[in-house]
């Protein structure tokens, strides 16, 4: 039976709710370092879920989502490749692989400045929601390893236990968390201009307008702009992120190859 559109899966809740507050965090590059759906992939591709040829396109298709920011002909083909890969797949599989994702890959990489703002939130009373293109299962696992409230993510189609390569609704991305969080602040009674939304991307300005305290954390160019003409406040937990940012775009795309071909091809299995 398909997962329910947009899927909120509660953890945690505060000790002394804030009626009305809430706050909604994205996850790429907010939350954590870089996307987790590449680590995802990485750990696919270490089960033998898919070839290293597959691997090396999704891999290619991420390394343009990270040069060229968020667009949405990239997202949309990260998350056909994506589908694709995931048809057949069991759901407890995922539910498993999202486990030692968090405890191998995403832990390590999330931010510290962006982890104590979300307890902050929680300290005071206030529930907190990751918002994500990320599948809900990998998301729900994040959530509750910090002991947020709960995540909203992108779900899967289910039919006997495994995915059917096929989403029900929309990939959780750009306008679509906007949505989402509309939907959630409706059956909580959430009052949204007394709400928070943490993006680093453009593509949540549509979130971050939607509620009364928007907030960029390591935001890409087009959002650093709006932010400074909107007088949003910054944080910028990167270091050295000028000089990462040069490095990055005078990167060739040999090397940019080679490093995301080591990325998977570690986890090769050695010939028998």
């Amino acid at each position: 039976m398909p997962v329910e559109k947009n899927a909120v899966v509660a953890t945690a809740p505060a000790a002394t709710q804030q009626h009305g507050e809430a706050a909604f965090f994205d996850v790429d590059n907010t939350l954590m370092k870089g996307a987790s759906l590449f680590h995802v992939a990485r750990k696919m591709y270490e089960r033998k879920a898919f070839t290293l040829s597959q691997a090396a396109g999704f891999a290619w298709k991420q390394f343009k989502f990270v040069l060229r920011g968020e667009k949405m002909e990239d997202v949309h083909s990260v998350r056909d490749s994506a589908l694709v890969l995931a048809a057949g797949i069991k759901v407890s599989d995922i539910k498993e692989l999202g486990e030692e994702v968090y405890d191998e890959m995403i832990e390590s990489r999330i931010w510290p400045g962006t982890k104590a703002l979300a307890e902050q939130h929680l300290r005071v009373g206030r529930k907190v929601w990751l918002v994500t293109a990320t599948p809900i299962e990998v998301a729900t696992v994040i959530s509750t390893r910090l002991g947020l409230t709960g995540a909203l993510g992108t779900v899967g189609e289910v039919e006997d236990g495994a995915y059917t390569g096929r989403l029900v609704g929309e990939i959780l991305h750009g306008p679509a968390k906007a949505v989402a969080v509309q939907r959630v602040a409706d059956e909580e009674g959430l009052d949204l201009k007394r709400c928070w939304a943490y993006s680093d991307s453009h593509n949540d300005i549509p979130l971050l307008t939607l509620v009364g305290h928007p907030v960029c954390i390591n935001p890409d160019a087009g959002l650093r702009r709006h932010a400074r003409e909107n007088n949003w406040p910054v944080y910028d937990f990167r270091s050295g992120r000028r000089a990462a940012t040069l490095g990055l775009k005078a990167a060739t795309v040999g090397g940019a190859v080679y490093g995301l071909w080591r990325g998977f091809s570690k986890f090769r299995s050695p010939r028998g």
